[in-house]
């Protein structure tokens, strides 16, 4: 009787341990999807070139946006999934500008899929495709899809405020691509079926290696004012770079802090494919030149603030120099050399303009100046800027830029509307050019 009993109990702990199990499984189940996110971006671009001397305008549209599925974290795991798509509606038949979507109607592209393990504060591993953004691979996000990047990305965090970054990225899908190649903005647009657009393209079309890539290792700090980063960066079969810039920001008390900054590049490399070349890698019908060897410098000075009033509330005034120094007999005669970002205008040199920088044109000086200023309680984004460039091969020229952003309130929160215009003059076949960009963005 007694072990009846006993059976009778153990069979009922048992079951009830089972159903226990059960419950908690669909816990964690349940938590996992309610942890897990979905958000995206809904965004419109419309673009206008208009040029001197004769030549033929150019425009553009373009509607799409992404949808980024996130899971929640399991034992430090997660994973991502973005799809990304841009389409023309079919209005792009007559002489687009083909920087904002190429040819096609539309592009399609599973811009991020990895997978990720991380301890808050401490790691960060990520395996796929992925956004990456360092000084010079960054995502370019200043058309429909950004550029994103396949390969392997970790990070490590010692010290509070302190990271260690290292990446091997095999493969890139620049903003006007569908899907992944071992190409990158030095290449003719379709090198191994690439509809690349936007780039440098001085590498001949009958090149027929592929890039494998980049490597490269980081460190930055940020603190007490300080913010600064070091990189070393190998774009394999291109050049190798050292880079890092440094800033402080003087925490006065009185709502006007004052910063200054500085950057230094160098760069080299012997047996680069861009010996191939041929034309110059500065825009110029300069000498294309044997091997890579640049040197850059730059420095800014300027001042954060906060006005604090109804219509003038935080803003910025900046005023910047760089120099890329001549090295008579190497690519571009000291050209930097930036495989994913020469012709985007997305380097981090602080003279760059929206259209171009000293990257796209070469060795010489240029400085810069610009203000930044939030209006009516952070509803308008209003910014300026004017740069002048004193070019080794193609001499003067300047860009003077004007961007405003409103960004509606209460049941409109989310959307933004943007219009961005430069004029750009000199170092260009038809004299100038004027470049406008107007931008609807809603994040959800």
């Amino acid at each position: 009787m007694f072990s009846k009993h006993r059976a009778t109990t153990l069979a009922v702990l048992m079951a009830l341990s089972g159903f226990s199990a059960v419950a908690h499984a669909d816990d964690s189940l349940k938590s996992f999807i309610m942890n897990s996110k979905v958000d995206g971006q809904i965004r419109s671009y419309y673009f206008d070139r208009f040029f001197g001397k004769n030549a033929t305008n150019l425009s553009a549209f373009s509607l799409g946006g992404y949808i980024n599925a996130h899971t929640a974290s399991l034992a430090g795991f997660s994973a991502d999934v973005g799809f990304y798509t841009a389409n023309s509606l079919g209005t792009n038949r007559v002489n687009p500008d083909v920087t904002l979507m190429g040819t096609a109607n539309s592009i399609n592209a599973l811009g991020q899929a990895y997978l990720q393990y991380s301890m808050p504060d401490i790691v960060l591993i990520r395996a796929g495709n992925q956004i990456v953004n360092t000084p010079f691979v960054n995502s370019s996000d200043s058309r429909m899809i950004p550029a994103t990047f396949q390969g392997i990305f970790a990070e490590v965090s010692p010290y509070c405020h302190w990271n260690i970054y290292g990446m091997r990225m095999f493969r890139w899908k620049s903003r006007t691509s569908g899907d992944y190649y071992r190409d990158n903005l030095y290449y003719q647009t379709s090198f191994d079926g690439d509809p690349i657009y936007g780039g440098d393209a001085v590498l001949p079309k009958t090149e027929t290696n592929a890039a494998n890539g980049v490597l490269a290792f980081g460190t930055s700090y940020k603190d007490h004012g300080i913010d600064a980063q070091a990189w070393y960066y190998n774009f394999y079969s291109f050049a190798q770079m050292a880079y890092g810039d440094a800033s402080y920001t003087y925490n006065t008390g009185t709502g006007i802090d004052p910063f200054i900054g500085v950057q230094a590049l160098r760069e080299w490399e012997s047996n680069s494919l861009l010996n191939n070349a041929t034309k110059s890698v500065d825009g110029t019908n300069g000498s294309i030149g044997r091997g890579v060897n640049s040197t850059s410098w730059g420095v800014k000075l300027g001042a954060d603030y906060d006005l604090g009033n109804a219509i003038f509330g935080k803003g910025a005034i900046t005023a910047a120099y760089n120099e890329i120094l001549n090295h008579v007999g190497a690519i571009g005669n000291g050209a930097i050399v930036s495989p994913y970002t020469a012709g985007y205008a997305t380097d981090p040199l602080y003279t760059t303009s929206m259209i171009r920088g000293l990257v796209e044109m070469g060795p010489g000086h240029g400085w810069k100046i610009g203000v930044a200023q939030h209006l009516l309680g952070n509803q308008f984004l209003f910014q300026a800027a004017y740069a002048q460039y004193h070019l080794q091969q193609a001499g003067y020229a300047n860009d003077i830029y004007g961007d405003l952003t409103y960004f509606p309130q209460g049941f409109m929160k989310g959307l933004s509307i943007r219009d961005r215009v430069e004029v750009a003059h000199g170092d260009l076949p038809t004299g100038y050019f004027i470049y406008n960009r107007v931008m609807l963005t809603y994040d959800f």
